[in-house]
């Protein structure tokens, strides 16, 4: 196979991370970056590729095939839209954009221009995602009538020492619930409503420090997440499978799905179900531990990049996709913060989950 040829907009802490993936694939490299810092000079002389003031300039004198944008959250619109411009197939971080009129435009632009974007909820890669998936849409615990969760964690104390992340937008409904929103999404199917309550009463910052939130999907069944960055448990993704070596895992599971002839443990699959083919309580309940490979998603994420600009693939999850996840999670937002219940209008459409 050819060398597929990447350039990288944005070389900071998560960039490192799609370097290093790219670094693993035998037939993809990193050719080219757009970042103006010292520290991305530094790494283009070690790398022994050019470095480039910005995305324009990059993308108007490297030979790449396509893009990956690892941008501050603000920066993503305008670094998709000049990629766009330059047709190349792009792979942006999340969220997709800041706000959902520019993920709309990026979503029309992608159309007008034919390329293809695709947003970087590596969850999905993974193959115990893909098996719930398919357990959940093939009836396995009948029909899905609810979803439990939580992403309850302490962050240290140093992490809030920069003013900004006490402010609201820094707080755990804008900085990690997406993650978790898009995962139920791609399991469950889309949301079509959400409402939340909040609390401030242990730090007394802007943001918030714990999150009850309810939701309403559109094949009926109901959900419930808790989330907070205050909380010291062994309940989160992270800690559960072990994704990121900077937090000590766990292998406590943090979601459940409940269905009408069993229930499901996330991401460390258990299936529950009676012993009876058509039991009930007065039946014992029984485990079933489901192995799947722990595998690297942005390895995986990155070949699929490449897959997708040759032709050969469709996005596991598009701009529009993307845009989805992104409108429930600001829904979120808006709900904790005037108490009422938002309806997202994406309800009707169930392609991204079971009906």
């Amino acid at each position: 196979m050819d060398m597929f040829r990447i350039g990288l907009i944005g070389a900071g802490s998560i960039g490192a991370r799609h370097i290093k993936a790219i670094d693993e694939v035998a037939h993809i490299e990193l050719v080219a970056i757009a970042d103006p810092s010292p520290a991305a000079a530094q790494l283009g002389a070690t790398r022994n590729i050019p470095v480039f003031a910005d995305a324009d300039s990059m993308l108007s004198e490297a030979d790449i095939e396509a893009v990956i944008i690892s941008t501050p959250t603000e920066r993503h619109h305008a670094d998709v839209m000049t990629a766009l411009k330059h047709r190349k197939t792009v792979l942006v971080e999340k969220p997709i954009t800041a706000t959902m009129a520019e993920a709309d435009e990026v979503t029309r632009y992608a159309a007008v221009q034919g390329c293809k974007v695709l947003v970087g909820h590596q969850r999905r890669y993974y193959p115990c995602a893909r098996t719930a998936r398919e357990i959940i849409q093939s009836g396995r615990i009948g029909r899905l009538m609810a979803v439990s969760g939580q992403w309850t964690t302490r962050k240290d104390d140093e992490y809030y020492a920069p003013e900004w992340r006490r402010d609201i937008k820094a707080g755990p409904i804008l900085t990690n619930l997406i993650h978790e929103i898009d995962i139920l999404r791609f399991i469950c199917g889309d949301i079509t409503s959400v409402s939340a309550e909040i609390t401030h009463h242990d730090q007394q910052f802007a943001k918030e420090d714990a999150v009850a939130i309810s939701l309403k999907f559109a094949n009926q069944a109901v959900g419930s997440f808790l989330l907070s960055d205050r909380t010291p448990t062994p309940w989160t993704w992270e800690m559960a499978l072990g994704e990121n070596v900077k937090f000590p895992k766990t292998g406590m599971n943090a979601i459940r799905f409940l269905g009408t002839r069993g229930a499901l443990e996330f991401p460390n699959l258990v299936l529950w179900r009676h012993s009876e083919e058509n039991g009930n309580w007065h039946h014992e309940i029984r485990p079933e531990v489901i192995e799947t490979p722990f595998i690297d998603a942005y390895i995986a994420q990155c070949e699929h990049l490449c897959a997708v600009a040759r032709g050969l693939e469709e996005p596991i999850i598009d701009a529009l996709n993307g845009s989805r996840s992104l409108d429930a999670t600001l829904a979120a937002a808006r709900a904790a913060g005037d108490g009422t219940r938002i309806t997202l209008s994406q309800g009707g459409d169930q392609q991204d989950g079971p009906s």
